[in-house]
């Protein structure tokens, strides 16, 4: 009898089969094979100098998909609330000011991690699915005067994209960093950086980037750096210090470099751009053929990435994305924080984008309709 008071569980020495599933929901996205070959390659010395040049070419891809010249430009290890805290971490301090717009899920978490820091956490707010006028910040960014703007590319929770250009302007105007949240948006909706005057942006791997979770791609413009490097205290977080980041990325002028890990990015930026939006358009119109109705009633603020539709009246949502589970093998979701219970959320991100998927999830969601409960409303 083994001397172990813990013994090998049975279910660690049987071999675990992942299912194959079509994940269509709002991240993470399917991941294609050229990307599970690139993570089953062998494994690097962090001080190897083919690391060092993996690493120098995930900066360059993530410049160009961020479409920025920016210098301190990497990849944090972690999910895109890693890469929030890293940016919220870094650009605010105890008691600073901070204007967070609040138009779905994300805003909400960046003002409870401003508040947590102890950043003084002031909030422009609209209904699920709405957005802001360039005025409404202009107004809010006087009256508040913060030093930091959080602003949330594309509201996954409610499937808005925010558009963006001219605000990146109006927060230099009142000397105030412009920071963007891109998570579900990048790669497939238009955002250019350099040229849209933000100052902090991040997202995430696992949605249109169809690579794995727990990597999160950040770039600080130099406005940003001479605010985070000239800080009076410390950032509150060991593990996302933007000083010591910098240098594990080669991003600073110091000598020691320590490497962390890597990330794939998309190619043919305009292009995935393009593809996302006719993809999107091609699932709207067939969503309105069905008679369903969309929950974002702004075309122009649809978020190409993922699409949000009203809960079909008398249904229950969590039965029609669990008979399009058992049935199809294929992911949709529900609503998430202020869409909880009023939609039902279909990501289409990266290599999903395709319109053989779209017929695929309206096959699925007009099946679940003929099969699922429908009582009386």
């Amino acid at each position: 009898m083994s001397s172990l008071c813990v013994l090998p569980p049975e279910c660690l020495l049987q071999p675990f089969t992942v299912p194959q599933r079509l994940m269509l929901g709002p991240g993470p996205s399917n991941v294609p094979a050229r990307i599970t070959a690139a993570g089953a390659q062998p494994i690097l010395g962090h001080l190897h100098a083919e690391t060092i040049e993996i690493m120098n070419q995930i900066k360059s891809g993530i410049q160009y998909a961020f479409q920025t010249q920016n210098r301190v430009t990497l990849a944090v290890s972690g999910p895109g609330h890693a890469a929030m805290e890293c940016a919220i971490f870094n650009s605010l301090e105890h008691g600073e000011s901070v204007l967070i717009a609040i138009n779905g899920i994300w805003g909400e978490r960046a003002a409870e991690i401003a508040e947590r820091i102890g950043a003084k956490v002031n909030t422009l707010v609209t209904s699920a699915g709405g957005y802001f006028t360039n005025e409404e910040i202009e107004q809010a960014l006087d009256k508040y005067r913060p030093v930091v703007f959080f602003l949330t590319h594309g509201e996954s929770s409610t499937g808005v994209v925010h558009p963006i250009d001219g605000i990146g302007d109006l927060c230099h105007k009142y000397n105030c960093l412009f920071l963007v949240d891109s998570v579900a948006a990048l790669g497939g909706t238009p955002i250019c950086m350099d040229e849209q005057g933000i100052d902090i942006m991040y997202t995430g791997s696992q949605k249109v980037l169809n690579a794995p979770p727990g990597t999160a791609p950040i770039s600080f413009s130099e406005r940003a750096c001479q605010k985070i490097f000239n800080r009076r205290t410390k950032p509150i977080s060991y593990f996302l210090d933007m000083n010591l980041l910098a240098n594990y990325w080669g991003c600073d002028d110091k000598p020691v470099r320590v490497i962390k890990h890597l990330n794939t990015l998309i190619k043919g930026l305009e292009n995935s751009w393009k593809r996302h939006k006719e993809v999107a358009e091609y699932f709207h119109k067939g969503l309105g053929e069905m008679g369903l109705k969309l929950f974002v009633q702004d075309k122009k603020a649809r978020l190409p990435t993922v699409t949000t539709i009203v809960a079909p009246p008398g249904y229950d949502w969590r039965e029609i994305t669990g008979y399009i589970m058992k049935t199809y093998n294929m992911e949709i979701s529900g609503g998430l924080g202020p869409s909880a219970g009023m939609v039902l959320r279909v990501g289409l991100m990266g290599c999903n984008s395709s319109k053989a998927n779209v017929d695929k999830v309206l096959e699925a969601l007009a099946d679940a309709l003929k099969h699922c409960h429908k009582s009386r409303v």
